[in-house]
């Protein structure tokens, strides 16, 4: 029986394949492969996102390297064991595919939409050149008893609103998919560059209904 979509969690994203399909892993006696997508910013830079997409998907459809497709489905979680410990991925799970030729406008390429409750207790901060952030952690429920946890940046006036929300608070989140190079130093001689994922919030909305679950 195929998973009811449901619209806690929608993604609409418009890029070029920037990389190979790989092989990623069987379910129900259906193979999944991954492969990344570069989607342009207004800027001149451009993100890099994941994809996940099932092989029903992309039957006869020439996916290939700098081939430009539409694909509609949501934002998912799961723990890798990395190195002794727990690690947060992030893929894009494609419900549809499709090749995108131009003649549909598309005025931002890059959409998501999250209803969800804050898991974590949010962090304000700000950066060298004084921009106001805060870091969230987002728990969307999806069907059979599972959750995705979404991290999500908010800036400036939403940063501020941010800090002050509690953990079980109910929100509504519209922005995009943002990837984003950092180091991490591992020794003192080595210093390696990593890419996080998270939701970049450009519209929030509290929602009054089951909020604050943990002071219940």
């Amino acid at each position: 029986m195929p998973e009811r979509v449901i619209d806690t969690n929608t993604v609409t994203i418009v890029g070029e394949i920037y990389s190979p399909l790989v092989y990623s892993h069987e379910m129900y006696g259906e193979g999944f492969y991954s492969f990344e997508i570069k989607v342009d910013r207004l800027s001149d830079y451009s993100d890099i996102l994941p994809v996940t997409v099932s092989e029903r998907l992309i039957i006869d459809l020439p996916i290939d390297i700098g081939t430009t497709v539409k694909i509609e489905g949501q934002l998912r979680s799961y723990n890798k064991y990395v190195g002794g410990k727990n690690k947060l991925i992030l893929t894009i799970f494609a419900r549809d595919l499709s090749l995108y030729d131009g003649k549909e406008e598309i005025k931002n390429p890059n959409q998501i939409f999250l209803d969800g409750y804050v898991c974590k207790k949010p962090v304000y901060r700000s950066t060298p050149f004084g921009r106001e952030i805060t870091d969230m952690l987002i728990a969307v429920n999806r069907p059979y008893n599972k959750s995705d946890y979404i991290p999500c940046i908010a800036w400036g006036r939403n940063a501020r609103f941010s800090e002050k929300l509690k953990v079980g608070d109910h929100l509504k989140i519209w922005g995009r998919i943002q990837s984003r190079e950092y180091q991490k130093r591992i020794s003192d001689e080595k210093v390696i560059t990593k890419v996080a994922y998270e939701v970049s919030i450009s519209k929030m909305e509290v929602s009054q209904d089951e909020n604050n679950k943990e002071e219940k």
